[in-house]
């Protein structure tokens, strides 16, 4: 796979602040030692990170070299990079990501204290990599065509004939796939198959959760599985695309209310071990989770003793299936969306 472009985010601010964490002065009294770089592959929301990593920066004095890209796409570069992996840190969207490049044993381990700084679900039982973000898969619909009293009460209900033109899904996106991998995680193979072949009867695929939206709003269809913050974010901006719309949150523990894990790892070939740990410990942290929850993204900080950003239903309040992120199989999944017709 060709490499991805690099976006230089060559960030120069010397550490100030709270930078306790910048290296040392040298013996000699001169000028303080250069604290090093980190080079992030970044398949999590570009401006999202670009702010975070700048916060890291002004911390500390460590460089980023920012390279954006796929959740797989990265994944699977890293992979073939192999030991000569220019990769230190390592972020995705989706957990599933992350498994595929902690299965071929490529990531450090993560340091203790960076793994304290989030609740137990956010931690794979590897522990080679950690959660820093989280989204709620949601049930868009359209209020005027769809009721909420006439919801499906499970997400598997939506292979149900019923449903049949009435449902969006953005198949080929990272996203669903890490949604689908969760109902395989917690429903098996067979269901999984079952539902799937549903879906091909009854879905309409879009190119991405923005689409599925702004088509529950139109009318064009009456409901779409999507992440919450599609939605947080357009009723925050203009609502163009949302206000006919409203969100149900999958209750009981069902795979409707799964919450997607953004990775964080530290890459094994990586030449700056100490900056990349120094890199996640930050964005699991109170500074970088504070800055992920006053954003304009609208995703989950996840971080202990944050405070949440009001705009966003509580995160102690849904109930999402309990799944080992460590097991999300990314691979299988699109070997059986493949099969299903669905991608």
């Amino acid at each position: 796979m060709a490499a991805t472009a690099g976006l230089a985010v060559a960030m120069t601010i010397s550490a100030c602040g709270g930078g306790g964490s910048a290296a040392p002065a040298d013996g000699g009294g001169g000028a303080p030692q250069d604290p090093g770089s980190v080079t992030l592959y970044n398949a999590q929301h570009e401006d999202l990170v670009k702010a975070m990593v700048e916060g890291f920066t002004k911390e500390t004095g460590i460089k980023v070299n920012l390279r954006q890209g796929k959740d797989f796409e990265l994944a699977n570069q890293i992979v073939q990079e192999g030991a000569a992996s220019p990769a230190d840190v390592f972020l995705t969207e989706n957990s599933p990501a992350m498994s595929l490049v902690d299965g071929k044993g490529l990531f450090s381990k993560v340091d203790d204290a960076a793994v304290a700084q989030v609740p137990a679900q956010f931690v794979p039982s590897s522990r080679n990599w950690v959660g820093f973000a989280a989204r709620s898969t949601v049930l868009a619909y359209n209020a005027k065509a769809a009721p909420a009293a006439s919801l499906p009460t499970s997400l598997m209900d939506l292979a149900q004939p019923q449903w049949k033109d009435k449902v969006g899904i953005a198949a080929a996106g990272a996203d669903f796939q890490a949604i689908v991998s969760a109902v395989l995680e917690t429903k098996g193979e067979t269901a999984t198959q079952q539902w799937l072949a549903g879906l091909k009867t009854n879905a309409k695929v879009f190119s991405g959760n923005g689409a599925i939206l702004k088509a529950v709003n139109a009318g064009e269809i009456q409901t779409g599985v999507i992440y919450h913050y599609y939605w947080s974010k357009d009723r925050a901006e203009s609502g163009a695309n949302s206000a006919n719309t409203e969100l149900k949150f999958f209750a009981g523990k069902d795979p409707g209310g799964f919450v997607s894990v953004s990775g964080a790892g530290v890459v094994k070939a990586g030449k700056n071990q100490a900056q990349g740990q120094q890199l996640v410990k930050y964005l699991t942290a109170k500074s970088g989770q504070q800055i992920l929850a006053d954003s304009t993204a609208l995703e989950y900080a996840i971080g202990k003793d944050v405070t949440p950003n009001p705009k966003l239903k509580p995160l102690t309040e849904l109930d999402p299936p309990t799944v080992d992120i460590a097991k999300l199989n990314g691979p299988k999944v699109v070997e059986l969306m493949q099969s299903a017709g669905l991608i």
